[in-house]
């Protein structure tokens, strides 16, 4: 199951939509190439998207999946994360509502819709519930075959979960083909693949074949191209983050891009954890990367630097000074573009 461009989607953000756990909409709304006709949001509903959310296009924002299905969708993708993985009563009423209604069900939460009898029992011929996450078949374990390829492989790495890896690697991806180079991004988590990448959704991958779900994507696509874009996931640095290093032992990755949110001094949801300088961290990167040379060596090439809480004038100073204290290009790909960091890819 996919969406197309024929689908048209309703996207259910309630209490999202200008919030981190509606990152999975708001990733969709700004690079889907899929129709989004309406956002479900009762906090914004009636507000503009561009007021609360900063994306210039004219969706609506209306208050519950009734008022969206005057739009005409026929796919309701969920494009929140509650807090446990789970949406709460009122809102999975509110899936049940639209599927009621015939619509199908893009699902990237934790907890499985598509076995839910209640939901499946009502379920028309041609009408779907798409669980994102879930392990892909045939897997194996990882054995660094991805050194072989010719391919350029660039793995976005970060301080912190959250701090903007996903989008650095789409803006990177987007400029790479506008110079015509053969480029490709390898998803590996349930956003990525509801924009319509191929890839995996790590996270539902049982931890010992993990790097080698990866590597089955890098090797099944980089002998077609010049770069693949994988998408980075969590830290090394978040206790709470697994998913680095299989991602840095499957791609066996060329170059590495760090994303770092300006300002941020300490882990978000662990403020006893410090985020060390950026040169340290870029040495831990670098170190566990090629594992004391056991793999072929990677650089970290540039900083990708999250300003979106800075004004513009504070935005330069910071990548200045990001740029001072490490010696290596910066930019917000957001504000002032990738450029800097595909130079430095390419060089």
């Amino acid at each position: 199951m996919r969406l197309t461009p024929e689908h048209r989607i309703a996207l259910l953000m309630h209490e999202g939509t200008q919030s981190p756990r509606g990152k999975t909409g708001l990733a969709m709304l700004r690079y889907s190439q899929f129709p989004v006709v309406a956002v479900i949001d009762h906090d914004c509903a009636g507000q503009s998207l561009a007021a609360v959310a900063g994306i210039a296009k004219q969706i609506p924002i209306v208050a519950s999946v009734e008022d969206a299905l005057a739009f005409g969708p026929d796919v309701l993708a969920i494009g929140i994360a509650p807090s446990g993985g789970a949406l709460p009563a009122p809102w999975l009423q509110e899936v049940k509502q639209a599927i009621n209604a015939g619509l199908c069900v893009v699902n990237g939460l934790h907890t499985p819709m598509a076995q839910d009898l209640e939901m499946t029992r009502t379920l028309n011929p041609g009408q779907w519930i798409w669980d994102v996450r879930q392990e892909p078949p045939s897997l194996q374990v990882g054995s660094a075959l991805a050194q072989t390829l010719q391919c350029r492989r660039v793995l976005t790495v970060g301080t912190d979960m959250s701090v903007g890896k996903m989008s650095t690697n789409l803006e990177l991806h987007r400029a790479s083909l506008k110079r015509g180079l053969r480029s490709k991004v390898i998803a590996t988590g349930q956003t990525n693949l509801m924009l319509g990448d191929d890839g995996i959704p790590l996270d539902a991958v049982r931890v010992d074949f993990a790097s080698g779900a990866v590597e089955q994507q890098v090797m099944r696509y980089g002998p077609d191209h010049d770069i693949l874009y994988i998408e980075g996931q969590g830290s090394l640095l978040n206790p709470a983050s697994t998913a680095t290093l299989p991602l840095l032992r499957g791609a066996q990755p060329t170059h590495l891009i760090l994303v770092h949110r300006a300002g941020q001094t300490h882990i978000r949801n662990c403020p006893q954890i410090p985020v060390p300088p950026l040169p340290k961290v870029i040495h831990l990167y670098e170190t566990v990367a090629t594992a004391a040379g056991a793999f072929s060596f990677t650089k970290v090439v540039g900083i990708a630097l999250n300003t979106g809480d800075l004004d513009q004038g504070e935005a330069a100073i910071a990548i200045q000074s990001t740029q001072a204290a490490t010696g290596l290009p910066c930019t917000d790909v957001f504000r002032f573009g990738p450029t800097p960091l595909l130079e430095a890819i390419l060089a």
